[in-house]
């Protein structure tokens, strides 16, 4: 059976993974692949539609790109063209097509010009974008009223650089003004579309031709952006840490020195030492508490796995879904980690009905996922966007899941009810009866408590997090993985130590049902972040119902998956933190 999962998975990763290969070596008058891929409006990265949707001038028979699934997940639809780029042949004015456009035509592209599209093409895997056209307003008419004018671009001039090494290093289209046909009448016109072509000798390597895409996170507006967070992150958790160690842990200290003195009346001050009896009871749903551990143990190691490929130069701007192909086989790998950390974690608390976290575990982050994909495929495919999956597409998914995923969940599941950990032995005997919980104070209350364990990592993390917004969501690149993992570091952290601080506030008023509110308190930060996330969307010029349904979808699955990591963490600080006091005080 393992040989079998080991085989399916290698022939998957090698479909799959098989992405855009490194610059070729080329003779001159050589042919260069080029293609078109999408275009789109400018403020809505999610919307968009097939080059030839728009009435360009196609081939007699347009070639479609076997794509990866990380390209089709990403939205590319990779498709052949009359553009006839041969490495170091220059151009002038070459005629790509004659075409008379039809009134409907006009009107086609008319309204995507008052739209601001884009378009994106690939030339021997590099990028290289350009607008459709331009519309130029004039509200000198009578009353004020804006008169309009619809340019369409009719030529583009590319100039490609290449090294002494025969690579193609850099290309960029630029729309030439000169050639605009206006469209703002609503009528036949014939179009004459050329492009030009130049190319230049440059001394960069061929191993540096991406770090260009990455030059908009280095503007020094970002720069500054980036060390006031940083100075932010650290003064909270300066303040916090500080917090936990000095006064906390002093305070801490004290009430275990007078447990230790014999001192009956400051016992009876101490609140979380009376629930000690309590304390350890199985939480009720210990099985979907188990199912969230394993869960966010999963994306905590998925995410590690991410900034590793990072660091290692795997993942890039622009490397065609190179980063999605990387989260489908991750994710499928940590399946065993989320098997092995539920099933553990169960024998630990209750010893028996492993099977039951396990499964749990299998839905718990999957069923949300495939229910709002569903319904932001149906949206897609109404619209005609190429972000809809192909049937195929979806057939491949499935595979993936049941082949691979549970198997390998199942596999994990076995491997920590082996060897896991053993069945938790409380330093008390546990009442039979819990112990009734007195009125607590406002500080002391849940959604108090919840609030703040979510307030104070993320305004320390706000800053960063309006930037990866900014570059999932529009097109400020961010490439800076150092500065990416600090800042993941500084939410673990603050997570630990809040869920720390406000899990002893809530045993000092011997409420001792402290499980689930460790996991709320500690995830609350991701309800912060999509709190912000639709902030950033009134801020921003996206429109349309397609881009919203795929900007909520999306910014909630991704703030649920945080959500699951940082409830995992500050369970397992206010777990360990228990464990050491009433250790402590059974020591004492």
């Amino acid at each position: 059976m393992a040989q079998f999962l080991l085989q399916v998975l290698l022939a998957l990763t090698f479909w799959i993974g098989s992405g855009s290969s490194g610059p070729t070596r080329y003779k001159a008058g050589d042919h260069v692949p080029f293609f078109v891929n999408k275009v789109g409006p400018l403020h809505n990265p999610s919307e968009t539609y097939q080059y030839y949707d728009l009435p360009f001038c196609p081939p007699d028979s347009v070639i479609e790109k076997q794509e990866t699934l990380g390209e089709v997940l990403n939205g590319d639809r990779l498709m052949s063209s009359l553009y006839d780029l041969k490495f170091k042949e220059d151009k002038t004015n070459a005629v790509l097509c004659h075409k008379r456009l039809t009134s409907s035509e006009v009107a086609r592209f008319r309204e995507t010009i008052a739209q601001d599209f884009y378009f994106q093409m690939y030339y021997d895997d590099l990028p290289l974008w350009g607008f459709v056209g331009k519309v130029e307003r004039d509200y000198s008419g009578h009353g004020g009223e804006e008169n309009a004018k619809y340019y369409l671009f009719s030529h583009l001039n590319f100039n490609v650089l290449y090294n002494a090494a025969d690579e193609v290093i850099a290309i960029q289209s630029l729309s030439d003004p000169s050639y605009m046909v206006d469209i703002s009448d609503n009528a036949e016109i014939d179009v004459r579309f050329t492009y030009s072509v130049s190319w230049n000798l440059t001394s960069e390597r061929s191993e540096t031709r991406m770090d260009k895409y990455s030059q908009a996170s280095l503007h020094p507006i970002s720069k500054k952006i980036h060390y006031f967070s940083f100075l932010n992150s650290i003064s909270v958790v300066v303040l916090v840490v500080g917090l936990l160690s000095l006064l906390f842990m002093r305070h801490l200290k004290n009430e275990l020195r007078s447990s230790s003195n014999g001192d009956e009346e400051e016992k009876r001050e101490v609140g979380w030492k009376l629930i000690q009896s309590d304390v350890f009871r199985c939480p009720p749903n210990v099985s979907l508490l188990c199912a969230f551990l394993g869960t966010g143990a999963q994306f905590l190691i998925l995410i590690v796995a991410l900034f590793a490929l990072a660091f290692t130069g795997f993942l890039y701007p622009y490397n065609r879904g190179l980063l999605l192909t990387s989260l489908v086989i991750v994710y499928t790998l940590t399946s065993v980690v989320a098997g092995y950390t539920s099933a553990s974690f169960h024998n630990h608390f209750e010893g028996t009905k492993q099977k039951r976290s396990v499964r749990l575990t299998g839905i718990l982050y999957t069923v949300p996922f495939l229910i709002i994909v569903s319904i932001l495929n149906t949206v897609a495919i109404t619209y005609g966007a190429t972000a809809a999956l192909p049937f195929g597409t979806v057939v491949v998914i499935i595979l993936i899941y049941t082949l691979l995923n549970i198997p390998f969940l199942m596999f994990g599941g076995v491997l920590g009810n082996r060897f896991g950990l053993s069945e938790f032995q409380p330093p008390s005997a546990i009442k039979r009866n819990p112990r009734e919980i007195p009125t607590q104070n406002w500080y002391r209350r849940k959604l108090y408590q919840m609030f703040l364990g979510g307030l104070v990592p993320f305004s320390a993390v706000a800053l960063e997090w309006h930037q990866l917004y900014a570059s999932l969501w529009g097109f400020k690149i961010h490439t800076s993985p150092g500065i990416m993992l600090f800042t993941f570091i500084v939410l673990i952290l603050l997570s630990a130590s809040v869920g720390i601080i406000l899990t002893y506030i809530q045993l000092s008023g011997e409420d001792h049902e402290w499980w689930w509110r460790s996991i709320w308190c500690g995830g609350f930060a991701a309800i912060f972040m999509f709190g912000y996330g639709v902030l950033f969307y009134l801020r921003s010029d996206m429109t349309g119902f397609l881009q919203l349904s795929f900007y909520l979808g999306y910014t909630a699955l991704l703030c649920y998956a945080l959500f699951l990591v940082l409830g995992t963490i500050s369970f397992l600080a206010s777990w360990m933190f228990i464990r050491h006091i009433y250790r402590s005080v059974k020591l004492e």
